[in-house]
C-alpha cells in the first residue's frame, strides 16, 4: 500500500505541470490568482452593486437642486496707490505679515457686518425670491413692521453670509469672492455686490481715517496760530521800540525786494551789499594792477593782446604782401622807379597804423587799472561808515533775535501742520484704497453642483468599494472548493487529476474524440490512479460527497480507458439509490443486475450489459432493493468482490454519494482504493471533509481526489494555462 503522504508528489513528478493546475502563489496570504478568481466568481455582485450605485448616484444627481457659483476677483495692494501725499495713513504690513493680512481680509469679507452691507446695498431683504418660501407668505399676524423688517434683514444676511466663500492663494494677492445660489442671477449679483462692498469698505475706512487726521490737524493749527500771533506781536513791539528795521529771521531771501539778508535789518543788508561790492572792486583792481605791471616795460607790438588783435593781424598780412612785391620791383626796376617809391610809401603807412593801434591797446590796459583803483578808493570810506552803524545795531538786536526765534519756531511748526493738512485735504476724495476690483462675476451658465461627473465618480468609487466588501464578505462565508490547491490544502487529500467543465452536448461529443480535452484529462487521471493504487486485480471505488458531481461519468470513462489498454475491466453500478450507468452506455434500465447477483438470484455473466466495448463488462444495478444497506452490509459483497478479483484485472465500483447514506462507507471497506470526486465550485469544504472522515472511519483507503467540472477562471487561472496541454498536437490538418 502506498503512503498517502507521498501520493500527491507522484502525480506532480510523472504528470505535466499543466495537468494538475495550482493557483499562482506569491508566498503571501493573497495571491494574484485568488484575486482573479474572486473577481470572476463574484462578478454578478460586483457588477450589480456597482451598477446600482451608479443608478442611485445618477438619480440623486438628477433630483438635486442645481447650485450655481459666480466669482468676482479683487486685487489687494497693501501699499496702496500714492497719487498725492497724505494717503498712506495706515501702516504698510511687513512681508512676513502679508499672509496674515490677506487672511484677515478674507475674514472681513465673510463677516456678518459685510453681509449687512451687501444686503442693504442690493436691497436683498426686500427680495422674496432671494429670501425663499419662508417669507413668501407675507408678514405673520402679531408681528410689527419693524420686527418683520428686522427678521427679513437678518435672514437675508444669513443667506448671504452662508453662501459666500473666499479663495486666497498663497502666491499672489488676488482674492476671489465666490457666492453660491440656486439662482444663477443671484450668484452673480451677490458676488459682485460683495466685491463692490469690500472695495467701498476699504475706501470708507481710508476716508474715515483721513477725516479724523484732518480734524486733529485743524485743532493743532488753531492752537499754534494763536501762539504764533502773540509771539509776532511781541517781537514787533520790541523792534518798534528799539528802531530795528529789518526782516524776520525766518523770512526767505526771495521775499526781500529791498535787499535785506535773511533774518537781518536794513543796516545789515547794506553792509553785506557794500562789502560784497567792495570785495569785487578790490579783486578787479588787483587783477588790473597785476596785468599793467606785467606789460608796462614791454614794447606795445610785443604784447599778446596786440599780436592776437584781428586788425593788427590783417595789417601785418597786407604789409608782408607789399614787402614781397617791393623786393621784386626793386630787383627789376631799381629804387628810383615810381612804382617802387609808391609801394615803399604804402609799407611805411602800414607800419604807422600798426604802431598806433598797438599803443592804443597798451594805453587801454593802463586806463583799466586806474579806473579800478579809483572805484576801490571811493567805496572804502562808505564801507567803514556802514560797518560802524551795524556794530551799534547789534547791541540792540540781541533781545529781538530771541523773540524772533520763538516766533520762527511757531511759524515753522504751523507751516508743517498746514502742509500736512493740505496733503490730507487733497487726498480726501482720492479713490486710492488698498483694494481694487479686478474682474466682475459673470452670470454662470452651468451649475457647479450637482456635478454629474464627480457624483458619478463618487458613486462608482463607493459602489465599487461596497461591491468589493460584499464580495469579500460573501467569499469569506463561502467554503466551496474551487481548485486543486483547495482540495490538497483544505482536505489533506492528494490530487489525482481534474476534468474541465463542459455541457452535456460537449461531453457527448468529446467522449467520441480520444484527443479531446475531456478524454486527455481522464487519460492523465488513469495514469495517476495507477501510481496511487498499484498492484494487480485492483478494486476501486468512485464516490462523492453529494449527487451529480460527476462520479458516474468518471467511473464509466475510466473503465473505457482501462479496457482500451487491454485490461479486463468490470464496471459495477453500485449506486442503489439513483443508478445512471445504463444511461451513460445508452441502454435501458435492466431488470437484473448488481442487486440480484449479490442475492445469488442471477449469475454474473447473465447480468452484464450487452454491446459494451471490448475488455469492458458493465454490471448495472438491476432492480433497486428494498434495503440497500442490509444488502451491502452482508458478507455477500465481500465474497462477490473477491470473486471479481479473480475474473478481472480491474474492478471499478460506482457507489452512492457519502453524505446521508451508509452505502459508500460500507463498500469502501472492501476495496483497494477510493477515488473521491469533488465538483469544483459546488462541493463545500464542510461536506467534503465530513464525507472523507466517514470514509476513513470505515477503514477506507482514499487514494486521492478528482476535481470535476473545473473552471479555470473561477480558480483565478486562464483557460490557456489549463487546457493548452490537452490541445497540444491536436492539429485539425
Amino acid at each position: 500500500m502506498i503512503d498517502a503522504q507521498n501520493r500527491g508528489s507522484w502525480s506532480d513528478q510523472y504528470l505535466p505541470g499543466h495537468e494538475v493546475p495550482h493557483e499562482e502563489t506569491t508566498g503571501g496570504l493573497i495571491s494574484l490568482a485568488t484575486i482573479r478568481g474572486l473577481l470572476f466568481r463574484q462578478r454578478i455582485i460586483l457588477i450589480g452593486v456597482t451598477a446600482a450605485a451608479l443608478v442611485i448616484g445618477l438619480t440623486i444627481t438628477l433630483l438635486m437642486r442645481p447650485v450655481y457659483e459666480a466669482g468676482a476677483t479683487v486685487r489687494v495692494d497693501p501699499t496702496g496707490v500714492n497719487i498725492v501725499e497724505g494717503q498712506d495713513l495706515a501702516p504698510t504690513p511687513n512681508s512676513n505679515e502679508i499672509n496674515r493680512y490677506m487672511n484677515t481680509l478674507g475674514s472681513v469679507i465673510q463677516s456678518k457686518n459685510m453681509a449687512y452691507r451687501v444686503v442693504d446695498e442690493l436691497k436683498l431683504d426686500a427680495n422674496d425670491e432671494f429670501l425663499g418660501e419662508a417669507f413668501a407668505n407675507g408678514r405673520p399676524n402679531g408681528t410689527t413692521a419693524k420686527q418683520w423688517a428686522y427678521a427679513r434683514r437678518e435672514a437675508a444676511a444669513g443667506i448671504a453670509q452662508g453662501g459666500v466663500s473666499v479663495d486666497i492663494p498663497s502666491d499672489n494677492r488676488i482674492i476671489t469672492i465666490k457666492f453660491r445660489s440656486g439662482n444663477p442671477r443671484f450668484a452673480s449679483l451677490v458676488a459682485n455686490g460683495y466685491a463692490d462692498a469690500f472695495v467701498q469698505d476699504d475706501i470708507r475706512r481710508g476716508l474715515e481715517t483721513n477725516l479724523y487726521a484732518r480734524n486733529y490737524l485743524q485743532e493743532q493749527i488753531r492752537t499754534i496760530g494763536t501762539k504764533l500771533q502773540a509771539a509776532e506781536m511781541k517781537a514787533n513791539a520790541y523792534a518798534k521800540q528799539n528802531r530795528i528795521v529789518g526782516s524776520s529771521l525766518a523770512a526767505p531771501a526771495s521775499d526781500k525786494e529791498g535787499g535785506a539778508a535773511p533774518g537781518g535789518t536794513i543796516t545789515v543788508a547794506n553792509l553785506a551789499s557794500i562789502n560784497s561790492t567792495y570785495t569785487k572792486l578790490r579783486a578787479d583792481r588787483i587783477a588790473a594792477e597785476q596785468r599793467w605791471r606785467a606789460i608796462a616795460n614791454t614794447p606795445a607790438t610785443q604784447l599778446p593782446e596786440v599780436q592776437q588783435n584781428a586788425t593788427i593781424q590783417a595789417l601785418q598780412t597786407d604789409r608782408s604782401k607789399l614787402v614781397t612785391q617791393l623786393a621784386e620791383m626793386r630787383q627789376r626796376y631799381g629804387s628810383n622807379y615810381p612804382q617802387v617809391r609808391e609801394a615803399k610809401a604804402q609799407v611805411d603807412s602800414l607800419d604807422a597804423q600798426i604802431t598806433r593801434i598797438s599803443t592804443e591797446i597798451k594805453n587801454g590796459i593802463r586806463d583799466q587799472y586806474q579806473i579800478a583803483l579809483r572805484q576801490e578808493q571811493g567805496l572804502s570810506g562808505e564801507l567803514q561808515q556802514v560797518a560802524d552803524e551795524t556794530l551799534d545795531e547789534q547791541d540792540r538786536r540781541v533781545q529781538y533775535n530771541i523773540l524772533d526765534r520763538e516766533a520762527n519756531a511757531l511759524r515753522t511748526q504751523l507751516a508743517t501742520l498746514l502742509e500736512r493738512y493740505n496733503q490730507l485735504a487733497a487726498a480726501a476724495n482720492v479713490d486710492s484704497g488698498a483694494v481694487t476690483k479686478l474682474d466682475g462675476a459673470p452670470t454662470p451658465g452651468q451649475p457647479v453642483s450637482p456635478n454629474l461627473v464627480k457624483n458619478m465618480l463618487a458613486a462608482l468609487l463607493l459602489g465599487t468599494g461596497l461591491a468589493i466588501g460584499l464580495a469579500v464578505l460573501r467569499e469569506a462565508f463561502d467554503d466551496r472548493l474551487r481548485s486543486s490547491e483547495d482540495v490538497e490544502r483544505k482536505l489533506g487529500t492528494p490530487m489525482l487529476g481534474f476534468t474541465p467543465h463542459l455541457t452535456s452536448e460537449e461531453i457527448a461529443e468529446q467522449i467520441q474524440d480520444p484527443f479531446s480535452s475531456l478524454m486527455e484529462a481522464y487519460s492523465s487521471l488513469r495514469t495517476s490512479i495507477d501510481f496511487a493504487v498499484a498492484g494487480e486485480h485492483r478494486v476501486l471505488q468512485v464516490t462523492s460527497s453529494q449527487p451529480s458531481e460527476g462520479k458516474s461519468l468518471t467511473s464509466s470513462v475510466l473503465a473505457r480507458k482501462y479496457a482500451q489498454l487491454g485490461r479486463r475491466t468490470l464496471l459495477i453500478d453500485a449506486d442503489l439509490r439513483k443508478p445512471t450507468i445504463n444511461h451513460l452506455f445508452g441502454t435501458k434500465r435492466s431488470s437484473v443486475g448488481f442487486a440480484e447477483v449479490l442475492l445469488g438470484d442471477v449469475e454474473l455473466d447473465r447480468a452484464l450489459l450487452d454491446g459494451t466495448p471490448e475488455n469492458l463488462d458493465v454490471l448495472p444495478v438491476g432492480a433497486i432493493p428494498a434495503s440497500p444497506v442490509e444488502l451491502l452490509s452482508s458478507q455477500r459483497l465481500a465474497d462477490f468482490l473477491a470473486r471479481c478479483r479473480g475474473l478481472y484485472d480491474l474492478v471499478i465500483v460506482d457507489s452512492s454519494p457519502v453524505m446521508g447514506l451508509a452505502d459508500a462507507p460500507l463498500i469502501s471497506n472492501h476495496v483497494d482504493g477510493v477515488i473521491f470526486i469533488v465538483e469544483a465550485n459546488r462541493s463545500h469544504f464542510g461536506q467534503a471533509k465530513t464525507a472523507l472522515r466517514r470514509l476513513r472511519s470505515a477503514g477506507a483507503n482514499v487514494a486521492g481526489a478528482v476535481l470535476t467540472k473545473y473552471r479555470s477562471a473561477e480558480a483565478g487561472l486562464s483557460y490557456d494555462y489549463v487546457y493548452n496541454y490537452y490541445s497540444y498536437g491536436n492539429d485539425p490538418k
